[in-house]
């Protein structure tokens, strides 16, 4: 009787195997058959369709300048969706964050992650767009002019100029502003579970309103690393080095959680939260990288983008998950995640510099680079919950040196294993450096400072209590991790 129903259930798998085979077969010799033919001859042209074409082209008209038009919208509203998918990357940092804790801090990421959007746009208004993206008095250093973006609205006899022509001045500060936030909000991974809330407040304004924006001058805005010719495209060093700096100092400066274990690490709580909050973050970097581009009107060059930052994505998820395999057996979630992300981080900066293949040499990579910084945290004991300088920092400064290494000389970097010499990977080592001191020496300073003043790091009552009901009188889990009486005394 088994061995009937065997013999019917391989007879049923063939069957579908044999179907499957002439369904694809069938679709390819419709598609064949279905395809337009491509006309070989050209159409011919009469001698007086010739001259009224000629004619009314030599006439003034009005349609090139509605084509330019059309195409500075269709390029707004390009930059604006993209904007909007890098703001949702709070959402998936925060998830994120809050999926790698343990369960007593999970309000505090929350609040953290929100609130860093909020005191970063108020920041970024009033100094950051002007220092990043103003005028600069000829040093390279930063912008000194449109605080409070003052120059961005006029009133010309009557008529409201938002912005200036093309896109406007106040699209392109909620796409940087995105990007500050972004940038403000790595640190709180490193630094979870332990930091005073009003110190989260005063460097997540310390890092939109002074230290990232001189950065994203020096790359973007005009400065003295793009006049060198250092390349950046979409911020593996201007965003994510500089943010993972700020989370390196402030994870020394604290010092690791009461109770660490080193070489056993707290486990993530809420695997599915941080898988849920990369797939967000990968979401939002087709905004990151694609947006970067602030046009769509070479949907070659965007889909170049978008392909390598897919291909960096995949395979640093695959390597990292097989690197782990090799060591534990088992596979592994968060080397997923982390892998995933160590990818993208590690191509934002050449995803517009390289070819689809180098992509994948630098996604490859950067998966097992993140396994091994967090290896070496684990020996040199600093306590980054979350690994945000694994992903940013490490990764970042490798996907910023590749272009050095594998930039297409085609695509304007002249990588030195493709024949374009070593200047290239030196201005990138100096870019890299420049921000590692700028990032780390106004990172340590901020931070004494607020140790001095007992406003960095909660005490160890709270610590023990848990920060979420200590700092927020709050619990993500009531149920499971009651509030304590008198929390937040």
């Amino acid at each position: 009787m088994r061995q009937n129903t065997r013999r019917l259930w391989r007879r049923l798998i063939a069957m579908a195997i044999g179907t499957l085979i002439l369904m694809m077969f069938s679709t390819h010799f419709t598609i064949a058959q279905d395809a337009t033919p491509v006309p070989t001859e050209v159409p011919q042209t009469t001698t007086t369709e010739a001259s009224t074409t000629t004619e009314a082209a030599a006439e003034p008209t009005t349609e090139a300048p509605a084509a330019e038009s059309a195409q500075v919208s269709i390029d707004a509203a390009f930059v604006f969706i993209t904007a909007c998918l890098v703001f949702f990357m709070q959402a998936g940092f925060a998830f994120l964050e809050a999926g790698m804790l343990r369960q007593t801090g999970v309000v505090n990421s929350m609040i953290e992650n929100f609130m860093d959007a909020a005191f970063g746009g108020i920041a970024f208004f009033i100094t950051g767009f002007a220092l990043a993206f103003g005028a600069d008095n000829g040093s390279g250093l930063f912008g000194t002019t449109n605080f409070f973006l003052s120059e961005a609205l006029h009133f010309t006899n009557g008529t409201v100029v938002y912005g200036g022509e093309g896109i406007s001045i106040f699209i392109l500060f909620f796409f940087q502003f995105a990007f500050a936030a972004t940038a403000g909000t790595i640190a709180t991974g490193a630094m979870a579970e332990r930091t005073n809330f009003v110190g989260k407040i005063i460097y997540s304004i310390f890092i939109a309103a002074f230290s990232y924006p001189i950065v994203i001058h020096w790359v973007w805005g005009g400065g003295w690393l793009a006049q060198r010719g250092f390349l950046d495209f979409a911020g593996s060093t201007a965003v994510h080095l500089a943010g993972g700096m700020l989370a390196l100092v402030g994870a020394i400066i604290l010092g690791p959680r009461i109770g660490r274990v080193w070489g056993s690490p707290p486990k993530p709580h809420n695997l599915p939260f941080a898988a849920l909050g990369t797939m967000i973050l990968w979401l939002g970097w087709y905004g990151f990288n694609p947006g970067s581009a602030l046009s769509i009107s070479n949907n070659g060059f965007v889909g170049l983008v978008t392909v390598n930052t897919t291909l960096a994505a995949c395979v640093g998820a695959f390597v990292a998950v097989l690197f782990v395999y090799s060591r534990t057996g088992k596979w592994d979630l968060p080397a997923a995640l982390n892998g995933c992300l160590a990818g993208l981080v590690a191509i934002t900066a050449g995803c517009a510099f390289v070819a689809p293949w180098a992509s994948l040499v630098i996604g490859g990579i950067a998966g097992i680079l993140v396994i091994l910084s967090a290896d070496l945290f684990e020996k040199i004991k600093i306590d980054d919950p979350a690994g945000a300088f694994h992903v940013h920092g490490t990764c970042g400064i490798f996907g910023t040196l590749a272009i050095g290494f594998l930039g297409q000389p085609e695509l304007g970097a002249n990588g030195l294993l493709l024949g374009g010499g070593i200047d290239q990977l030196i201005n990138q080592i100096i870019g890299v450096v420049a921000v590692i001191v700028w990032m780390g020496g106004t990172s340590l300073v901020l931070f004494f400072i607020l140790r001095a003043l007992n406003i960095l790091r909660i005490s160890n009552h709270g610590e023990t209590m848990g920060i979420d009901a200590y700092e927020h009188g709050a619990s993500a889990y009531p149920d499971i991790v009651p509030v304590p009486s008198g929390s937040g005394d």
